[in-house]
């Protein structure tokens, strides 16, 4: 069957590149593409199968209202908002297959909003001009799986670079469509649970260690880095009811979000398994550490113990109070609860890099945190285990495996 593939674009400033690359879609590619206009200073009636008019209905206005309007990230929001009731009904009815986006800076912001509301799994395409701009890339893709594609030069004109750009993207876009999407009923369609687990460099023996065990017993385990952005989408993914259970070897960026660090995962780690009812099996690799901007030290961060993990990230030792506060947060979470939760809590360090030889191990401080857990902790489906152990040691991974499957139904 002929492949659909939405295109998203501004018609207004992008028109004659964006028939170039639906052309391309259309005849090179072999496919079909539905074209939806997100203009808010014009728009060219019949060039597109989703009007601009349509799209600013659906989120709740007029075209007239939205062309004549000064307010830019009130129309912007407006534009997005009915793009995403669109493109996720047309998804719905099974009416596209992947979707491609062509835009400068507003272009891209606009389509990949649109495509991070799509579901895991529907290819994704952003053709940009800045694509490599400090700051805009990470924006684009957020917790999408988003491919991005830097024309390097401007989509403007039809040069035959950029005509090569366009006829690459196309490429790009028929491609992916061609694999099946994978999706909460196909994994689902299998007799092997699906365990998510957080991991992360400095408990990379741990986490290979559990997978290898759990993988022999014939679970599928997606790993998930725990660095601030990719354990956010292992929430999101969650919450979607796409995983059977979850190990959270590396949940550090509750407190790194508490205390402004560069692997903080928002205000929402560690709640969607519990939500769900999910089992889930935690273990503290990284909570005792965070990761501020070198450009936000505070006077004090300067003569905390640390370790170099490379020339971009320094870890710092939480202190006494801070630990304190993040055991609290913990707590607070996992109280919440509506499943099996088991904390399981090494006592000889947290990490590869944290242990009694290292310059960093600080048991005492670790302590508070397992007490104050403790202390605070009233869900009895919520039980906290220490053991005399590193949390690199084979057997604290031989721990985890059991634990997990004493709670799987």
């Amino acid at each position: 069957m002929e492949k659909k593939i939405l295109f998203i674009a501004t018609l207004d400033t992008k028109n004659r590149e964006s028939d170039y690359l639906v052309t391309a879609i259309n005849q090179i590619a072999g496919c079909r593409a539905l074209v939806m206009d997100i203009s808010m200073a014009g728009h060219a009636l019949g060039q597109a199968d989703i009007s601009a008019a349509e799209v600013a209905r659906r989120g709740g206005s007029t075209i007239e209202k939205i062309n004549n309007s000064r307010e830019r990230a009130k129309i912007t929001g407006t534009m997005i908002s009915g793009a995403i009731a669109i493109a996720k009904d047309l998804l719905a009815e099974r009416k596209i297959d992947g979707v491609i986006g062509l835009g400068g800076s507003t272009g891209s912001l606009m389509a990949t909003d649109v495509m991070r509301a799509l579901p895991f799994g529907l290819p994704k395409v952003m053709v940009s001009a800045t694509a490599a701009l400090p700051g805009l890339a990470t924006r684009y893709i957020g917790t999408g799986d988003i491919m991005l594609f830097h024309s390097v030069i401007e989509i403007a004109g039809l040069s035959p670079l950029l005509k090569n750009v366009l006829e690459r993207a196309a490429g790009a876009i028929a491609g992916m469509v061609n694999v099946e999407m994978l999706n909460k009923e196909s994994l689902q369609s299998t007799d092997r649970k699906t365990i998510a687990m957080s991991q992360f460099g400095i408990c990379e023996g741990c986490a290979s260690a559990v997978m290898r065990k759990l993988e022999a017993k014939n679970y599928d385990v997606i790993g998930f880095s725990a660095a601030g952005v990719c354990d956010r989408a292992m929430e999101e993914m969650i919450a979607k009811g796409l995983f059977d259970a979850v190990i959270d070897l590396a949940p550090g960026g509750v407190g790194e979000h508490l205390m402004a660090g560069m692997r903080s995962a928002g205000p929402n780690r560690l709640e969607a398994a519990g939500k769900l009812g999910i089992p889930q099996i935690i273990t503290p690799s990284g909570v005792n550490l965070m990761s501020p901007r070198k450009s936000r030290y505070k006077p004090d961060y300067h003569q905390r113990k640390k370790f170099d993990l490379d020339k971009l990230r320094t870890f710092l030792r939480l202190n006494e109070e801070e630990i304190i506060l993040v055991a609290q947060e913990f707590a607070r979470k996992l109280n919440l609860s509506t499943g099996p939760v088991k904390v399981l809590l090494p006592l000889q360090g947290w990490s590869s890099i944290d242990g009694p030889e290292s310059p960093i191990y600080e048991p005492e401080t670790d302590y508070l945190f397992i007490e104050n857990l403790q202390k605070q902790i009233n869900n009895s489906l919520v039980t906290v285990k220490t053991f005399a152990l590193n949390l690199e040691d084979e057997t604290f991974a031989d721990h985890i495996v059991e634990s997990l499957l004493d709670v799987l139904p």
